[in-house]
């Protein structure tokens, strides 16, 4: 059949411009929303269409507004920056060939409903291309939707799935909504859910009005003080299907291109893609622009970046028997770089089975060695042993260069086979993470559309999904084969990319070299590991913990006059906001009361049961997360607890660890230092925590090169106590514990950005007083205030920042239109390059210290968290192991000051601390 594409153009034009950063031209012009119209209709273009029409809205009112004056009264008038690239699209539109409608007296959302109406009747198949949800509406047998931006597409069963309602109930259910953007007024709090609910049960709009009095609870008392205008709500959100248009569906044929218009247009907005595709260049669907504002300027892949080639289908070879085995361990053996993958049981490498390995030494090209796929008539496969044994010399091999994405999980793996992987070159997480942090995920899937728009294959595509999802031992051998040989293959060419780019920046290489690629041995090793527990410990703090959580519930119930849930935040809400009449300080996204911590932070020094909910949740999160839970993850095998670190999370370096989160225990209270308590050591040996004093104030000095300083550190001061002179004018014997807490705060505060408001919060002074205190610091310490303003340049020149050691700190909302987001950007330039040159530094340390202790029994290393390392020494090393990890911090980096290292021993972990 025919097809008929309407593109809605007025909501791709708004996408567009909030979807992408603030792109430019050399002179300046706006052209990100125009950037990404163009894609679009080229995209368009490549499907060949019959028929096609670009319809935006005209201006002025229409019959809407004359219904209700109201309707889309609280929208804002369209940004100056959007508004400089309506004519430009409207030009770039006619010159691709477009029929391009704009209709008085309706809006786009009626005109595309009349033609994809009067096309249907015609036998035409209708995409209508846009991001609408109204235009579900619309939805039939001839006529779908389809988003170019998220390449979603919605038949009749899909729009069943997205909002619970048939294609005929979308404009009943958008009239009990109501629509805040548009302001027709719907059922107050009535979501989708709830709207879908009711019509599932009555049909239509009209049957649930007839139904109101039934429907029972706040929720029912809203609807029947709707009933008066949902008539109106229902006639505003209807698509009118009769617009008198003076083209109909068969008129709508695209015209030639106007080649050299479209030649000026887009050497004028830079669009050189377009441009190179327009004069006969091989360009991918996944064209992009090429000037951008100088901050995004490494935001983007550019179409010049793609190789086709990268994008195409691969060849896999599934090894069954010894033959191929054998031509394969010869083809790894005369490889430049193998690149690996392993399938498994389980996402915990130490508790995972092998089910079969991936390899490949050329992009395009892959096999899979099947070794425990178990479903009836799988074909017969090698023995599991002989071909780890076969791969084992060639996998411990360090003079074997091998590439892995996330390559630590696989070494985990095989380490349980007896197999030590060496030899690990590069890793395509981590160059993606390295060349750019924020730019993107760093899984496979991710990186695959990125850098070279390949999709791969689903998980989900060969193993199945929820309840119904097979282990990948019972994945038919050839859907096995497609899966996992792609794994191996798209990780060399994503290498393929990744390395040009981060050959071209030395800093950056040299951060991925030195830093993060020789800690990923490292970290797998202190995973094996694992560190011992004291369950026991754990299960007695459990126990106290329920049981004051049971005291502080009662009491809750005394102070409230009644029982409640403290769990419930709608339950707290009625009894903090409605009964107590406690002020509401911090509101949910939606507008509502919120009792998250920040809200009851805010009121604790006003009523005794914010405070009390905020222990009582204290207590239910280290319950939860760690008292109860980490005698669950001893494991089985070895009897200790195995965290993972993650390298590419943290866009300012920093290592993260998950089961456990090791990161957020608390040190400050009691009960976080008496789970620190159950982290034991082994008989014979001794817990030492070492860990860098006031690492990142230190970094604030080299990096200001303040004399001031650089001089209490140089001279072993008590920095905060010499802060404290400086800002009072006071000699440093005289400053008291107030004066001396003051100017931490002010020390910290200012390294996070924190102003005058948060400094007095914080020390519960005038705001006046705290400005006073802030002009005194910079006032003694004029380098800090340089550093501060010079940073804050930089990172709007640049769109990053710098650590000491060349890693680049993106700052994506530096130039954002949002105040809000601009300043917290701000704020991140201040403190980024000081945590980034810390997690730099104690990377370096921890590489440093693995390397002298080597194979060594008496002393290993357990446990990274935020500026500490955690070993277990035996008892008669202590002495020369605590000297030698103390050189080795202190000497991770040449600074201005001195690296200080202070090491604890004890018993446990927060006795060392």
């Amino acid at each position: 059949m025919p097809t008929l594409v309407l593109i809605d153009g007025s909501s791709y034009l708004y996408r567009a411009f909030h979807a992408l950063p603030p792109l430019t031209n050399a002179a300046g012009e706006p052209t990100g929303a125009l950037f990404g119209i163009v894609n679009m209709l080229r995209s368009t273009l490549k499907a060949r269409p019959d028929y096609a029409a670009f319809v935006s809205d005209a201006s002025g009112p229409t019959f809407r507004d004359a219904l209700y004056p109201e309707y889309k009264a609280n929208r804002p008038p369209m940004p100056d920056e959007l508004r400089a690239q309506v004519e430009p699209m409207c030009d770039i539109v006619r010159a691709l060939g477009f029929p391009m409608l704009r209709v008085p007296g309706v809006e786009a959302d009626d005109v595309i409903g009349t033609l994809a109406h009067q096309a249907a009747a015609l036998g035409i198949d209708v995409i209508v291309s846009t991001g609408d949800k109204d235009m579900a509406q619309l939805v039939g047998p001839h006529v779908t939707l389809s988003n170019t931006m998220t390449n979603a597409t919605l038949d009749s069963n899909g729009v069943f799935e997205k909002f619970g309602v048939r294609p005929d109930q979308i404009v009943d259910l958008l009239a009990l909504m109501g629509d805040t953007v548009d302001n027709i007024p719907g059922v107050e709090k009535c979501g989708p859910k709830t709207a879908a609910k009711w019509l599932g049960e009555y049909g239509t709009l009209d049957n649930v009005m007839a139904n109101a009095a039934k429907i029972g609870g706040k929720i029912g008392e809203n609807l029947r003080s709707a009933l008066a205008h949902l008539p109106l709500s229902r006639q505003l959100a209807t698509i009118k299907l009769d617009v008198a248009l003076e083209l109909g569906p068969k008129d709508l044929i695209l015209r030639d291109r106007d080649v050299d218009a479209l030649r000026d247009l887009y050497r004028r907005y830079e669009f050189n893609a377009a441009l190179k595709e327009l004069d006969g260049g091989a360009v991918t669907d996944s064209a992009s622009v090429i000037k951008v504002a100088p901050q995004y300027r490494n935001r983007a892949v550019e179409a010049t970046d793609l190789d086709p080639a990268l994008a195409a289908k691969g060849e896999y070879e599934c090894v069954r028997d010894a033959a191929a085995l054998d031509t394969w361990l010869e083809r790894l053996r005369q490889a430049p770089l193998i690149a690996f993958d392993t399938e498994t049981t389980s996402l915990d490498p130490l508790r995972a089975e092998i089910v079969g390995i991936s390899l490949a030494v050329e992009p395009g090209k892959g096999c899979y060695i099947p070794l425990a796929h178990d479903y009836p008539g799988a074909p017969a496969q090698l023995d599991r042993a002989q071909v780890l044994a076969a791969l084992k010399p060639i996998l411990e091999d360090p003079a074997r260069p091998k590439l892995g994405q996330h390559a630590k999980y696989d070494v985990n793996v095989l380490s349980r086979q007896g197999i030590t992987v060496r030899g690990i070159a590069y890793d395509s997480m981590l160059e993606s993470y390295v060349f750019h942090s924020t730019a993107t995920r760093h899984d496979m899937d991710s990186l695959a559309r990125r850098y070279l728009g390949y999709t791969t294959i689903p998980y989900e595509a060969v193993a199945g999904k929820g309840a119904k999802q097979i282990p990948f031992g019972q994945v038919d051998l050839e859907q096995a084969t497609c899966y996992a040989a792609e794994d191996a293959d798209i990780t060399l060419r994503l290498h393929s990319v990744l390395w040009k780019k981060l050959a071209d920046e030395p800093a950056l290489r040299q951060v991925f070299e030195t830093i993060e690629m020789p800690l990923v041995p490292v970290l797998a090793r202190m995973e094996q590991r694992g560190v011992l527990i004291d369950t026991q410990a754990l299960r007695v703090q459990s126990h106290e913990l329920a049981k004051r959580m049971h005291e502080l519930t009662q009491r809750a119930f005394e102070i409230a006059g009644r029982t409640f849930s403290l769990d419930s935040p709608k339950q707290l809400c009625a009894i903090l906001f409605e009964e107590l009449k406690l002020p509401v300080v911090v509101k949910t996204p939606t507008g509502q009361p919120s009792t998250n911590e920040e809200a009851l932070d805010a009121i604790a020094d006003q009523h005794e049961l914010p405070r009390l909910i905020l222990e009582y949740r204290g207590l239910a999160k280290l319950r939860s997360t760690y008292t109860d839970k980490l005698a669950e993850m001893v494991n089985p095998h070895t009897g200790r607890v195995h965290t993972s670190y993650h390298q590419a999370i943290a866009a300012t370096g920093r290592l993260s660890s998950s089961d456990p989160n090791l990161q957020n225990i608390p040190i400050r209270t009691e009960e976080g230092r008496r789970i620190r308590q159950a982290f034991v050591a082994p008989p014979g040996y001794k817990v030492v925590a070492a860990d860098y004093s006031q690492i990142e104030l230190r970094i604030m000095a080299h990096l200001s090169g303040d004399q001031g300083l650089l001089g209490a550190f140089t001279s072993g001061l008590d920095v905060h106590r010499a802060t404290a002179a400086e800002v009072f004018g006071l000699p440093p014997e005289q400053v008291d514990a107030n004066q001396r807490r003051a100017a931490k705060a002010i020390n910290f505060g200012l390294m996070y950005g924190m102003g005058a408001f948060g400094l007095a919060r914080q020390l519960d002074i005038a705001r006046n007083e705290a400005n006073e205190y802030i002009a005194r610091y910079f006032s003694r310490y004029p380098g800090v205030r340089s550093y501060m303003d010079g940073i804050r340049e930089q990172a709007h020149r640049d769109g990053y920042v710098e650590t000491v050691f060349g890693r680049r700190l993106y700052l994506d909302d530096i130039r954002s239109r949002n105040q809000n987001l601009r300043a917290g950007a701000e704020r991140a330039a201040i403190n980024a390059p000081m945590q980034g040159t810390a997690a730099d530094i104690i990377k370096r340390a921890m590489i440093a210290v693995d390397a002298w202790l080597g194979d060594r029994d008496d002393a290993r290393m357990l446990l990274q968290v935020h500026d500490e390392l955690v070993f277990e020494v035996r008892e008669d090393a202590l002495e020369p192991v605590t000297v030698g990890i103390r050189e080795r911090m202190s000497g991770a980096a040449e600074l201005a000051v001195p690296l200080v290292v202070d090491i604890g021993v004890g018993t446990n972990w927060d006795e060392a601390h």
